[in-house]
């Protein structure tokens, strides 16, 4: 067995003995993980990596947007949603300029939420609150300029955003 299965098998063993909170935590660290990997590509000119490790990204924002409850998960669900489409286009934009700039912007975005769900993961260990603590993403992140038709939408995620 190569590095990479071995790798591979130990995701997977993780992923299905982990609660539901830690396989959110764990789809935001496939999430920074190609991130990463689409900088390390666009660093050494893979444009092509760089796409596929975007994309895979927003195959994993989808799933996660697509497993929302919005019965039950009420305003942090609508929050999560908006998040989810603000950075959708955030991406696209990252992929089609090729800034890594904006990547590392994700980066930043994305990992601030997924500290939250490992706070919220340790809680529910813990016996504690199953409701998240309050999380608000720093001010001092900024999104790429976006085209006209999302700049309202950038403004609202970045001034108003908490889970």
């Amino acid at each position: 067995m190569n590095e990479s299965n071995v790798a591979l098998a130990y995701q997977q063993s993780s992923a299905r003995s982990a609660t539901p909170v830690g396989q959110v935590v764990a789809l935001y660290d496939t999430i920074l993980r190609d991130f990463r990997r689409a900088n390390e590509a666009q660093a050494g000119g893979g444009v092509e990596k760089r796409v596929f490790e975007l994309n895979h990204a927003l195959a994993v924002i989808g799933h996660l947007r697509g497993v929302l409850d919005h019965q039950r998960g009420g305003d942090a669900a609508k929050r999560l949603e908006r998040f989810y489409e603000v950075t959708h286009g955030m991406i696209l934009q990252a992929s089609v300029s090729g800034d890594r700039e904006s990547v590392n912007r994700l980066i930043e975005l994305y990992s601030s939420l997924r500290q939250a769900w490992q706070v919220c993961e340790k809680q529910v260990a813990t016996g504690g609150s199953t409701r998240p603590t309050p999380f608000v993403v720093p001010p001092t992140v900024k999104a790429p300029q976006p085209a006209a038709n999302h700049e309202e939408e950038l403004a609202s995620a970045r001034s108003n955003w908490s889970a």
